[in-house]
């Protein structure tokens, strides 16, 4: 039977309660998605943090593999991968080997990093985390192109005639969505590259009322592009 009506899903953030055992914390959240599969809910976002104690997720792609393997239907996106503190071609090849493990389930979600404490602790300016997202996201839509090798030089990361040694699973590939806030700049990268939103800003006061602007953003910038 086809998908009528809404769509609904969770985003995970890494939070746990203080004092809590971590161990059955990460437990909990792979077993909190089984139950969300089982539900019929479609989709859940992990997310990423490093530095603050009580968020425990360092890898939203460890827990979308485990949850893959107990769930069949949802589909599990990072919500979101900070891509100023990996290498682009790294995120782009384990983005493709989880769309091959889940069948085509995995998404992949982009932000500059929302934590200053995480970027402190590699040595990154906070300045500097959204132009880096943006040049990480073309590096890798130009990967995910497939269409020869790529050679990419910035001040942080560089690539020489880089290819990805296995294509995606899914046609053209896995689904891929930007964090936007209040601020311009995540619609305008959505829109750039004709991908998903994760709306972050949908929950603060006023995001509702600015969604259409917000729209329109995203709209111009995909004209241009």
């Amino acid at each position: 039977m086809a998908h009528r009506g809404l769509t609904f899903g969770i985003f995970l953030a890494p939070f746990h309660r203080l004092g809590e055992n971590p161990t059955l914390a990460m437990d909990r959240d792979v077993e909190l998605i089984q139950w969300l599969d089982y539900l019929g809910y479609d989709e859940a976002w992990i997310g990423e943090h490093h530095s603050a104690g009580w968020e425990l997720i360092a890898s939203p792609e460890l827990i979308i593999a485990a949850a893959a393997e107990k769930t069949k239907h949802i589909k599990l996106g990072s919500g979101v991968t900070s891509l100023p503190y990996h290498h682009p071609f790294m995120v782009a090849q384990r983005w493709v080997q989880l769309d091959h493990m889940t069948r085509g389930r995995a998404m992949l979600g982009c932000g500059p990093g929302a934590l200053t404490s995480d970027a402190y602790m590699l040595g990154i300016e906070p300045s500097t985390q959204r132009p880096r997202m943006l040049q990480a996201m073309d590096a890798i839509m130009e990967l995910l192109k497939m269409d020869g090798r790529v050679k990419i030089k910035t001040d942080w990361f560089e690539m020489n005639d880089a290819r990805l040694h296995l294509a995606p699973y899914s046609d053209p590939h896995f689904e891929i969505a930007v964090a936007s806030t209040i601020t311009p700049f995540g619609m305008i990268a959505a829109g750039t590259h004709g991908v998903g939103v994760l709306s972050i800003g949908a929950g603060l006061p006023g995001g509702p009322e600015a969604l259409s602007s917000q729209w329109k953003i995203a709209e111009d910038a995909a004209a241009k592009s």
